[in-house]
């Protein structure tokens, strides 16, 4: 698939993922799937206690959610069909090349198992955030390359995913996500 054929399939925008329309959210989601900072704490509260109940529930059948997992719930008071919630990796200091390319492969994890995940839920259009750009402190540029690696390596084997939206809060993360996304000829 060239560059040109991923144009309508990805998108980036500047905002919160709460209020993108999509089938469904990608949470950034903590071990203990409970609620937490950021786009996980703004997920459980607008979402409401389904969400929670969901997580709870998920919690009693398998644990907790480990690092590159996805699981899935209801969207509780927001308008999609569900929230994926994922398990990005800490970033611990990055100066080690093993630490940095296991972290790497985790978070590039994190994208295909929920993009699969959305798949395997006949879920066609996903927002993204930047996962474990915030609390976890992976380093914003290398977090958005990952990120797009991940999605365009998914979308260039499956025609499934009708549309992947990359949903920055802030300014830093949107101009590095369009500078990469420009650079690959996407936007």
């Amino acid at each position: 698939m060239k560059p040109k054929d991923l144009k309508n399939r990805i998108v980036l925008v500047k905002g919160d993922i709460t209020e993108y329309p999509a089938d469904v959210i990608v949470n950034a989601a903590n071990s203990s799937l409970l609620g937490g900072s950021g786009v996980d704490g703004a997920i459980h509260r607008k979402g409401g206690r389904e969400i929670t109940e969901d997580c709870m529930k998920i919690r009693d059948s398998q644990g907790k959610c480990n690092v590159g997992e996805a699981v899935i719930t209801r969207a509780g008071n927001m308008p999609f069909k569900n929230v994926i919630h994922t398990v990005g990796p800490v970033w611990q200091s990055g100066k080690n090349n093993e630490t940095k390319l296991f972290a790497e492969r985790l978070l590039k994890k994190a994208y295909i198992s929920s993009l699969e995940l959305a798949e395997k839920n006949k879920l066609k259009n996903i927002s993204f955030p930047n996962i474990s750009t915030g609390v976890y402190r992976f380093p914003k540029d290398l977090a958005a390359k990952t990120a797009i690696n991940a999605v365009v390596e998914y979308l260039e084997k499956s025609d499934f995913i009708e549309k992947v939206n990359f949903v920055c809060f802030e300014n830093e993360n949107f101009e590095i996500y369009r500078k990469l996304l420009e650079e690959k000829g996407i936007l």
